[in-house]
């Protein structure tokens, strides 16, 4: 149905409407002041003076604003494309103009590409850390210890090149006279396996086996703050590395509590043994984890050096938000820990 003309012209009433209602975005805008990135983000994305001419790149801020709405809520390149054009108040933040040119998916995996092969990640997660800091924003109350699956594009490759990208070789080693092929290809996105879902019953009461659903890209592992719900650390691996193992990697030290919350996926008695040695005391908020251990011959797929931030994923620190995606649950705020029943916990010295 296409929208009467009319009512085109009661865009900033809505928008208006928007921010009367609460737009999590503009909180986040507020928080933290973006332009203060440009700087690194030019000399990251390595732009040029112009001089040769070619459309004007999308502006660096607007398009590291894309990256973090979508790291936000795990949403993949196509999606996200598609969100950008869908939401009103998605569009305001980017600085986007209804109707107007919008990165498409191939354009944010390139600044994605571009950010983390250049090493500006690193900083920029630094830099926003730093804001939230002199903002008020202290790690506190606690954290929360989570790792949600982000799907990638699958990839049609030769038996030659399958085995080529298990033996952990690059994309330009691959296909080395193809430079545009190498840049469109992923080789660092691995299969898993997700079990999940509601668990539906027989009429005698027993519980029917859940579904397992193959899942190709990344893992995202994150830490949040309780008091805010700001995301303070984070790592990126294929779908295929385990939660538990990435645990001590994405524990903020800073924080001013010594609780964590953490799933089941991340129990066992090495994680008991290094929390309770750096005194944290753990409480666990969900029965199961989302996705199952993988077989043998995914974890042989594994990149050798599983890389903390592949070039085509990342993680950043900020807040997560209810957006009704349901690949991102929302921790805002922060839940409560659960009953005593559902704990495991470890022998603290704080």
């Amino acid at each position: 149905m296409l929208m009467q003309p009319s009512s085109l012209f009661s865009l900033s009433e809505h928008l208006e409407r928007l921010s009367r209602d609460g737009d999590p975005l503009e909180v986040l805008a507020d928080a933290v002041d973006f332009e203060r990135f440009r700087s690194l983000l030019v000399e990251g994305l390595g732009y040029s003076d112009g001089a040769k001419g070619g459309r004007p790149p999308f502006d660096p801020v607007s398009m590291f604003k894309v990256l973090v709405v979508q790291a936000q809520h795990n949403l993949s390149d196509a999606r996200m494309e598609f969100m950008i054009r869908d939401r009103l108040s998605w569009m305001r933040f980017f600085g986007f103009d209804l109707g107007g040119t919008m990165p498409d998916e191939n354009t944010i995996r390139h600044y994605r590409n571009r950010l983390t092969t250049s090493g500006t990640f690193e900083a920029l997660m630094q830099a926003f850390e730093q804001q939230l800091r002199e903002r008020g924003y202290l790690a506190m109350g606690g954290q929360i210890v989570d790792a949600t699956l982000v799907p990638a594009p699958k990839q049609r490759n030769t038996e030659d090149e399958k085995a080529a990208v298990k033996a952990g070789r690059s994309a330009k080693q691959i296909w080395p006279g193809k430079p545009n092929k190498a840049h469109q290809k992923d080789v660092d996105a691995r299969w898993t396996v997700k079990v999940g879902g509601k668990v539906r019953y027989r009429a005698d009461g027993t519980p029917l086996p859940q579904i397992a659903t193959p899942v190709f890209g990344y893992k995202s592992h994150i830490s949040i703050d309780r008091r805010f719900g700001f995301i303070r650390k984070g790592k990126v691996t294929s779908a295929a590395h385990s939660d538990g193992r990435e645990l001590r990697h994405v524990i903020d030290p800073d924080n001013t509590a010594s609780d964590v919350w953490a799933d089941s996926a991340y129990r066992s008695r090495k994680n008991e043994t290094w929390l309770s040695r750096h005194m944290f005391k753990v409480a666990s908020i969900a029965a199961s984890p989302r996705a199952s251990r993988c077989p043998s011959r995914h974890h042989a797929q594994m990149p050798p050096s599983q890389r903390s931030a592949p070039a085509s994923s990342m993680s950043l620190p900020i807040r997560r938000g209810d957006t009704g995606s349901s690949s991102a649950p929302s921790v805002w705020p922060a839940p409560r820990p659960s009953s005593p029943s559902r704990t495991w916990s470890t022998t603290s010295t704080a």
